[in-house]
This record gives C-alpha cells, structure tokens and sequence, in this order.
C-alpha cells in the first residue's frame, strides 16, 4: 500500500538513523521508498530541510504529494530548502495535492514541536511492522497515512457551479440596458478567469500525478533488475 510516512525524533542524530533505517528495509525489500527528507523544527518555529545530495527518486518531483506535505508541514512562517533537494516549499500549498486527512496534517503537526526532527518519505508497505520495529528502536513516533485517489470532484463541481452563474449573467445580460450590461460583463470576465484557473490546477495536480506514477515504475524496474543481477 502506498503511504505517507512521518517519524518524528528528539535530534537530528536519531533522525539520519531513522532515514538510514528506511533506506536498509528498502534494500532488504521489506518495503520500497520512493523519497525521503529529513526536516528540523527550528526553536524559532521555522522550518527546514536538510537531505543528501541524492534527494531520493521522487524528491524533486513539484506538486506530488510529497512535494506538497513538506510545503504544508513548513508551516505558515515558511520554509528554508537545503542545498540539493529540489523541492518547492515556501509557497501557498494546496491540501487536496497531499492526498491525506486534514487530522493526520493536525497530528503530525502537534507532535512536531521546536527542536523536534522528522524524517517525511513516501513509501510502499505491505504490512506496518518492519518500519515500526526500526523506529521505534530508534527512538521515532511513527505516524503513517495511505494515500487516497486524486480526487477531482471538488474542482469539477466548483467549476461547473460557476458555469452555471456566467450562463445565467449572459442570459441577464442579453435584456439589460447598456450601463448593466458593462457590469455584467465585468462579473462574467472574473469568473472566466476563475474556471481558467480551476481547470488549470486540475491539469496541473494530473499531469504531477501521471509523472509521480512514472517514476515509481522506474524505480520498481530499476530495484527488480537490480536483485536479479545480485542474484545471478
């Protein structure tokens, strides 16, 4: 199953452990890691990301879940992106792109106080105890969230509702004087562009998903061609 994983440790030490740990269980083939970022909550509040220069096989793909969870756990005072890691932060995120309940974002946050570290991956499991095992060792909290389907229905029905008001301020506007009918047609310009906007954000969240896709199929071939020349 595909999930989101975030452990939280007491330092940064017992964080690169932890990274470490997740990276054996993927060689071992208890689970596969498709990226992976340590991040540190600063005394301050503000947050950043430090990681090796090899930022895993999905780390510097923008708009992916992953990309996006790193962004939101930011938090509001932003986010300071270490050397390397590709991965666009800082900025206004969208939750619906993190593919997880509000409540998991709510208890990851809670736990990940100042001074705190977390090690955030995105992984594929086929039951929980490898990883649980090794943290726990470790010293981590974990806390881990399938990911759901995209979903698009939200943007469909927003943007179908405001089709619905430009054809009802075009039929408005056919029997109205000419001072109305400039007002109307301002209104109808701004949603315009607003159902452009929406439409985009749509191509853009299925165009990330599609390339997020790719790349885990890369790496699946790439983990199974490399036990098969282990093997032989």
């Amino acid at each position: 199953m595909d999930r989101m994983l975030v452990v939280v440790f007491d330092n940064e030490v017992k964080a690169y452990e932890g990274k470490q740990a997740l990276l054996q269980l993927d060689g071992e083939g208890s689970i596969s890691v498709y990226a992976r970022a340590v991040l540190i909550k600063h005394a301050d509040g503000t947050a950043s990301v430090k990681q090796e220069d090899d930022s895993g096989r999905l780390g510097t793909l923008l708009g992916t879940s992953f990309g996006s969870l790193i962004g939101l756990l930011g938090g509001p005072v932003g986010l300071a992106i270490g050397a390397g890691t590709g991965l666009l932060a800082g900025t206004a995120v969208d939750l619906n792109n993190v593919r997880i309940g509000e409540d998991f974002l709510d208890d990851v946050t809670k736990a990940l106080t100042p001074n705190k570290v977390a090690v955030v991956a995105e992984i594929e499991e086929d039951w929980t105890t490898p990883v649980d095992t090794r943290m726990e060792a470790i010293g981590g909290t974990v806390y881990r969230r399938a990911l759901s389907d995209v979903k698009h229905t939200i943007h469909e029905e927003n943007v179908a509702a405001m089709k619905a008001d430009v054809a009802q301020m075009k039929a408005e506007q056919a029997k109205a004087h000419a001072d109305r009918k400039a007002k109307l047609q301002e209104k109808i310009n701004q949603l315009d562009s607003k159902i452009q906007a929406q439409l985009q954000k749509a191509k853009e969240r299925r165009e990330a998903a599609e390339r997020q896709a790719q790349a885990k199929v890369q790496a699946l071939k790439a983990k199974a061609a490399a036990a098969k020349a282990k093997a032989s």
